[in-house]
């Protein structure tokens, strides 16, 4: 049975996508080492930032009986090897002391310490490269490490839950009570957007009205950065987000989205989940910056007034229904 490219290449995304909670901000990257007659003999994934590449996993995973394969070998690789000293050693030097016969990517890296360099390295050594091989899937699974590097700036997610009516809270709501809007199996789904963004963000109005923890208690992963955008100060000392021991970060003086945002990608982060109150949500819907909305609604709760939810058009949203509640999706193209 012969083998194409672009099956190979499925198997390095199958592998990618197996790092997806633990390797941000890098991106998620699988490698597959196939020999000159169609056997896979090594395969490897970023498995957690600051660890082993790839590539290095994948060639690690060669057993020594197959070892002389490997001047005949194709290695795949869903992104351009890196070719700089960062964590690790630059994965292009391996490949070319593997002495590998050629190389197959997907798309190239946007990194400036890398873009092309990887590639560059490899053709110099005399290596065969080909890439752009399934580039449009390969794009989509890393589409917040690309959003960083090629727009500068975090790939943004609004999220919000409102009731039947279009409201997102009671008035005069009282500091930890909450009407709940989410299910058992929607409440998940948070929890799984918070796992894959690497921060999670509300205005200070959210904490002293809501207290939340803001973690990923019910899905895998590491918890995401808390930022809390707070223009004066106002922030409760024993505010959850201050004294549970996890990560917090606090805006404060110049609050506006977009300065926000320039803040957040000085700080490396790819990634950020907006599920602030109405003020934060219209600020960020009104500056046209970000990436996906979400919007949960349970058609059993109805609050008659309160605090409305933000006022979108929901022409072109994609639509499912889970335990009972509407979930409602849009993707900026």
């Amino acid at each position: 049975m012969s083998y194409s490219d672009e099956q190979f290449m499925q198997r390095c995304l199958q592998l990618a996508a197996l790092g997806e909670y633990y390797v941000a901000p890098n991106p998620m990257v699988g490698a597959v080492i196939v020999s000159a007659d169609g056997r896979i003999i090594g395969e490897g994934w970023h498995r957690r930032y600051g660890g082993p590449h790839a590539e290095v996993n994948a060639f690690a995973s060669v057993k020594p009986k197959d070892e002389p394969l490997l001047s005949e070998t194709t290695i795949y690789v869903s992104l351009e090897p890196c070719s700089h000293f960062g964590k690790t050693p630059p994965c292009a030097d391996l490949i070319v002391r593997k002495g590998v016969k050629r190389v197959v990517i997907a798309c190239l890296d946007p990194n400036p310490l890398v873009a092309g360099n990887g590639v560059r390295k490899l053709r110099e050594a005399g290596i065969e490269v080909e890439s752009g091989i399934m580039e449009n899937e390969a794009r989509q699974l890393n589409k917040r490490f690309f959003c960083l590097h090629e727009k500068h700036r975090p790939y943004i997610i609004l999220k919000w839950a409102q009731s039947a009516d279009g409201f997102i809270a009671p008035l005069n709501q009282q500091r930890g009570e909450r009407v709940v809007f989410s299910t058992p199996q929607t409440k998940l789904l948070v929890h799984k957007m918070r796992a894959e963004n690497m921060a999670i963000l509300v205005g200070v109005n959210t904490i002293i009205s809501d207290n939340p923890r803001l973690l990923t208690t019910h899905w895998q992963g590491r918890n995401p950065l808390r930022i809390v955008l707070d223009s004066h100060n106002r922030i409760p000392k024993d505010a959850i987000v201050l004294t549970d021991g996890n990560p917090t970060w606090v805006i404060t003086g110049d609050t506006k989205w977009e300065s926000a945002v320039k803040q957040m990608a000085e700080r490396n982060i790819h990634s950020v989940l907006v599920e602030g109150g109405a003020k934060v949500l219209q600020s960020v819907l009104q500056s046209g910056i970000y990436d996906e909305l979400h919007i949960e609604i349970n058609p059993k709760v109805y609050l008659k007034e309160g605090i409305k939810a933000p006022a979108v058009d929901t022409l072109n949203f994609d639509f499912e229904e889970l335990d009972g509640n509407k979930l409602l999706k849009f993707t900026k193209i």
